[in-house]
Parts: structure tokens; C-alpha cells; sequence
């Protein structure tokens, strides 16, 4: 008897406070987000906070409670992925965004060894990395310190044409 009574108190204590239990996992989650970087667990912290709101409200049923969490959580990231693809993905002419290799035409990179042998391979490094580099076509032999902007990229090598001391390593024209 005095065993089921004890359970039954518990059982009503839980519920009373479960809230807190919520609000607790939902704070370590978002706090946890900091040290990640998926953000994905601000989603489910941000849940976990949700479900805590419904049982401090009211909302007794752990069953309602884990289905908000569930809801908000899914919800959340659902949109969110949504979002980041259509805000990152984009370029503000509206085209895709070009990344790693195909990013490379157009950049500006300096030339770290010149030109040797018969097809005047140099070194040239763009966005910190150094690739193996040609002259392009009509192009001088490579001269270590020149400024170049890469033509195209055909394998692991990039080709490359000399530009004006005007631009910066984006490509852009430099204010004088």
C-alpha cells in the first residue's frame, strides 16, 4: 500500500515537474550547439523548450509532451535545411555557387615557382592552396611573384594568364 501510494506521488511529482526536466535538456542542447557545427541541436533544444512551455502550461501527458519535442524539432531543422540551401546555395546573380575546383576560374593566385621544362609547369597558389600551373595559351613562361588568374582547370592542374596589378584575389578591381 504504502509502496503503490509512494509511486503514485512520484508518478504526480514527475508530471508537475517535467517541465523543468524539458527546459534543462533544451538548454544543454543549445548550449551544446556552440561546440558543433552541424546546428542541428539548437533544433532540438529549441523542441526540448517547447515541450518544457506545454507542461509548465498544463500539458500533463508525457506522450504530448514528446510529441511536441518531436514536432518542433523536425520542423525546425526541416525548414532551416530549406533555408540555408536556398540562402547559401545561390549567388546574388542567381546563379548555383561554385566551390572547391569549380570555383577556381577567374580567382587570383600568385605564382611560388616559375615556369621549368618543356610545358613551363610552375607553381601557383590560389586561396592557399598550391596547384601545378600552366601558362595559358599565348601566355609568357611564369615568372615566381607574378599575379595570375586562373583560365581553366583541367585535371589536378590550372592554367593561367597574367593580370594587372589593379586587381585583389578575388578578381575585383582595387579602388585606387
Amino acid at each position: 500500500m504504502i509502496r503503490s501510494l509512494s509511486l503514485a506521488v512520484l508518478t504526480h511529482l514527475m508530471q508537475d515537474y517535467l517541465w523543468i526536466i524539458w527546459a534543462i535538456l533544451g538548454a544543454v542542447l543549445v548550449v551544446a550547439e556552440i561546440f558543433t557545427t552541424g546546428f542541428v541541436l539548437l533544433w532540438f533544444g529549441l523542441g526540448a523548450l517547447a515541450a518544457g512551455l506545454a507542461g509548465l502550461l498544463g500539458v500533463d501527458s508525457i506522450i504530448v509532451q514528446f510529441l511536441i519535442f518531436a514536432i518542433v524539432s523536425i520542423a525546425l531543422t526541416a525548414a532551416s535545411r530549406t533555408i540555408f540551401v536556398n540562402y547559401f546555395s545561390r549567388e546574388k546573380s542567381g546563379g548555383d555557387l561554385k566551390t572547391g575546383v569549380e570555383g577556381l576560374p577567374g580567382k587570383i593566385g600568385t605564382v611560388v615557382s616559375s615556369s621549368r621544362g618543356a610545358l613551363n609547369e610552375g607553381a601557383v597558389k590560389v586561396y592557399g592552396s598550391t596547384w601545378t600551373a600552366y601558362p595559358a595559351e599565348g601566355e609568357d613562361a611564369l615568372e615566381a611573384g607574378d599575379r595570375v588568374e586562373v583560365t581553366r582547370v583541367q585535371g589536378a592542374s590550372i592554367y593561367v594568364r597574367r593580370v594587372e596589378a589593379g586587381r585583389d584575389w578575388r578578381g575585383k578591381e582595387l579602388n585606387p
